[in-house]
Order: C-alpha cells, then structure tokens, then sequence
C-alpha cells in the first residue's frame, strides 16, 4: 500500500483503488466533492512534477470517466482540480514511489489509456448546490432550482425560484468567470436553446468570479450530467452523439471596451455593495478593486 499525507490532503493506494481525502484548506469544490475513490481502471496515466519547494502529484483519468472534470471542460484550475496534490519538499520521494506504484498497476491491469462509455465515478454527491453570482443552483437527483439573490436582475427576480424536472434538461454547460468577462451556468432546456444572455435567463446563473465558492456551481452540472438519460452515449465523443457540456451558447452582445470608464465605474460600485453585505472578505474586496483600479 502506498499513502501521502500533506496538508494539501491524503492519498491513498491499495493497488485497485486511489483514495483521495482533501486538506481541511483545500479549495471548495474539493472539500464540497470530499473522499473520492477512483479505481484503476479510470485512470490514463499519473505523474510527478518536481518544482522548486517540493512538486505536484497529477492523476489522469480516462476521457469520460469523471463527471466534474466533464462538466469543467479542462477549465479547473489546479487548486481546484480534485486529482492534483501539492507535495512538500521533503516529500518527493514517497510521491516518486506513489506515481510506481499507480504505474505498475496499470501496466500489470493492462488498463488502456482510451476514452471509457461510461462514467466510471458516482459525480458528486446529493444534494449538492452551488454558485454565486446573481443566485444559487441545487439538485437533489430530480429536480434542478435556482435562488436569486439581491443582485440579479428583475426579469429573473419578478417570477421567484425557478424548479424544473430533470426530464426538462436537454444539456449543461459551466464557464467560469475568466478576467473581467463573466461566466454562466447554463441549462438548457428540451424545447430548445435560449436566445437571452446568462444575466436575463431564467435557465442560467451569471457567476462573477468574485468568490472561490462560485466554482462550486461545476459540481452542480456535474451531478446532472451524470444522471442525464443522453449522457451514456455522448461520454465517448463519439460522432453523433450529443456533447451535453457544449450546448450551443446563444449569442452574447458584444462586450465594451476595457477601458469604458462607465463600464469600470459601475464595477467598482457593485463590488462596494457586495463587500458592505458581507458577500466579499476585506482581501477579495481589495485585491477586485485593484484590478479594476489599474485598468482605469
């Protein structure tokens, strides 16, 4: 058996199965997503990447066997990636044995390193919630339900929670917020795509990026693609099937200049707003306003 424990968390081997506990500081889509168990035959490959004050462990896992990294689309970044594991210095060579290990497993299981046709994991576990933004989405296995906050816009507000079957879903699709653009949440219901933008959709939420916690809307679409009937035959790639996590956005309206003073001026107010409500910490509010400061 090969273990590591670090503060960043614990990973286990017993030759059939990965074990993964999160530190108790972990990012939290991790410690939302808690002790994963992913089985060898999951996984494509594991590496060791040395770096000047220790190195990271990285599993690989087939294509189409975990619903969160489906869902995510390559878009987790390392603190939030459930199957990376910071490693100190003085730990290197059990993460060395560790990577041995998982390898001799996999070439004595023969386990090949191809796509799978199905989700070899479970996806997160119910109820699960998440994001941020201008709401928030749960799932409890049958139903979908977006909360809206404060700030969301009163074409969503004026009709209250939304609540619809898991039978009305057709696919999901999770974008973070990258730079100043924001990200969505999107449902896509079976009568079609929607034309409106994530901030005006009933469907979506619009998620800002403001908090670590509005990462936590991907295990949301996790948890429903895993448990979408179509999912089985678009796991793959296959030709045909139907890529649930890339339903086709409806097109966005073309976004103002970086430098749109007004644009700025308003960010600033929103994030003043949101850090007297006790939504944003003195250091996510300063570090925000220094960005929107230097692009003014």
């Amino acid at each position: 058996m090969a273990e590591i424990i670090q503060r960043d968390g614990t990973w286990t081997f017993d030759g059939e199965t990965v074990r993964i506990v999160p530190g108790g500081k972990a990012h939290p889509v991790r410690l939302a997503l808690g002790e994963l168990a992913v089985p060898v035959q999951a996984l494509a490959g594991i590496s060791f990447e040395p770096e000047r004050k220790g190195g990271r462990l990285r599993l690989r896992l087939r294509g189409g066997a975990c619903p969160v990294l489906r869902a995510a689309d390559g878009r987790l970044k390392d603190g939030s990636d459930p199957y990376v594991l910071v490693v100190e210095k003085d730990r290197t060579g059990v993460a060395e044995y560790f990577v041995d290990e998982v390898r001799n497993a996999l070439l004595i299981e023969q386990v090949p390193e191809g796509p799978v046709d199905r989700f070899l994991l479970p996806g997160p576990a119910l109820p699960v919630s998440g994001g941020g933004g201008d709401g928030t989405a749960s799932f409890d296995g049958e139903t979908v339900r977006l909360t809206w906050n404060w700030k969301a816009e009163e074409s969503k507000t004026a009709g209250g929670p939304v609540s619809f079957p898991l039978s009305r879903i057709a696919g999901v699709r999770w974008l973070p917020s990258i730079g100043m653009e924001n990200g969505f949440l999107r449902f896509e219901p079976v009568e079609g795509a929607v034309s409106a933008p994530p901030k005006y959709d009933t469907y979506s939420l619009d998620l800002w990026g403001l908090s670590k916690k509005e990462y936590t809307a991907v295990l949301v679409a996790a948890a429903v693609l895993a448990r979408l009937p179509q999912a089985r035959t678009a796991v793959d790639g296959s030709a045909g099937a139907p890529d649930l996590t890339k339903a086709p956005a409806p097109a966005a309206p073309v976004p103002p200049p970086a430098d749109d003073h007004d644009v700025l001026l308003r960010r600033l107010r929103e994030l003043g707003e949101l850090h007297r409500a006790g939504v944003l910490t003195d250091e996510e509010f300063s570090t925000a306003k220094q960005a929107i400061l230097r692009r003014m």
